[in-house]
């Protein structure tokens, strides 16, 4: 069983840059066709200083932020137990290419169904730009089969 002392617990913080190529890459990926997420004279025309990110791109960041095998190994957990249980955004402002993001996550609850077989990891995700502007906040629900 995880250790429920770990509630609470802050990683350190780890800042990012948001490169162009990158957003385009994941808008194509996910199938946005509005020019602002691909192409920077259509985003500059609709009033951004960038290329925007596309929704969900915070959780790339996230990703980014803390290895997935090294937050598995430091619940005591092998990543091969590790399931993506639900995320959520909230957006508070634009994430541009050219930004320099920093994501600090913390351990917000830990608990377990079915006798243990399931345990659950909660973590709140801030996301906070070069100017002190915080445009995201997640949470991440992390699922571990045992």
């Amino acid at each position: 069983m995880i250790d429920k002392k770990l509630i609470g617990h802050e990683f350190d913080p780890v800042i990012l840059p948001v490169e162009e190529g990158r957003l385009k890459f994941v808008a194509k990926a996910i199938g946005e066709t509005n020019p602002v997420y691909s192409n920077l004279d259509a985003a500059k025309a609709e009033g951004h200083p960038s290329i925007p990110a596309p929704p969900t791109f915070a959780f790339m960041l996230e990703i980014d932020a803390l290895d997935l095998y090294e937050l598995m190994n430091f619940f005591g957990k092998d990543a091969k137990q590790l399931l993506h249980g639900e995320q959520g955004f909230v957006y508070l402002a634009p994430i541009y290419s050219g930004d320099r993001i920093t994501i600090s996550k913390k351990v917000k609850d830990i608990y377990d169904k079915k006798d243990g077989k399931l345990e659950f990891v909660i973590t709140e995700n801030h996301f906070v730009n070069q100017n002190n502007v915080k445009v995201a906040k997640t949470v991440t629900n992390y699922v571990i089969r045992n």
